[in-house]
């Protein structure tokens, strides 16, 4: 039994909540240890219970998916959030990856994909939309310096020296012209441009200069000769 994923499902349309815990109880290796629209209720028995996976839906009533997942995540860490029924709108799936979601899967997904997206998670992956996978946190990123936001991006990963970097390249500076403007070498300044595009999943310093200014990105096959520019 220490291979069980035990699951607490959180969904306010009762038909799909008892046919998806149906579903669920007649596969190997899982455990329903609670499915109810009740958040309250539900969340008492995430912090007593310490499930696995929390199964959550993305259009509950007055719009508390967000807040579920982020009182899960902080609350009990330990419980991989995979929100469900999302659409692929790109603000949504920022929010709650920020929010500390670890899956989302699709309405349009197959019962198949269903439980492989929940075993992946509960081994600790990752699992995104097909649709934004490759380019999550480009979006991510695009939309907290939109907001404002720079603790989305340091939550992303960058230095505060990358945060400089970004800034200096999207007002148009040439690696030399930051290297001028920070006080340091050229090679560290292609190494941060080098990291920067590795972190957000860009392929040249056009698109990182686009999403700070909210643009449509350019064609990422376009040749990137950003390390070699002087």
């Amino acid at each position: 039994m220490t291979d069980t994923i035990s699951l607490v499902l959180i969904d306010d349309n009762r038909l799909l909540r008892e046919g998806l815990t149906r579903l669920i109880r007649e596969q190997p290796g899982f455990l329903i240890l609670a499915a109810s629209a009740d958040i309250d209720e539900a969340l008492q028995k995430v912090r007593e219970a310490k499930p696995t996976v929390v199964l959550l839906d993305f259009s509950l009533e007055n719009d508390d998916s967000l807040r579920v997942t982020a009182t899960v995540h902080k609350e009990v860490p330990a419980a991989k959030v995979i929100v469900m029924g999302l659409l692929p709108l790109q603000e949504d799936v920022a929010d709650f990856v920020t929010a500390g979601a670890a899956g989302f899967i699709m309405k349009d997904a197959t019962f198949d994909e269903f439980i492989r997206t929940i075993r992946l998670v509960a081994a600790g992956e990752q699992v995104l939309p097909r649709e934004l996978t490759g380019s999550l946190f480009s979006q991510i990123a695009r939309i907290a310096v939109r907001r404002g936001k720079p603790r989305e991006l340091e939550s992303i990963g960058l230095t505060a020296r990358e945060r400089q970097v970004v800034d200096l390249i999207s007002e148009g500076l040439s690696n030399k012209e930051i290297a001028a403007r920070l006080h340091i070498a050229i090679h560290t300044v292609k190494s941060h441009v080098h990291n920067v595009l590795e972190k957000l999943a860009l392929h040249t310093r056009l698109e990182v200069a686009a999403f700070t200014r909210g643009l449509t990105q350019p064609n990422p096959d376009e040749p990137d000769d950003d390390l070699d520019d002087d």
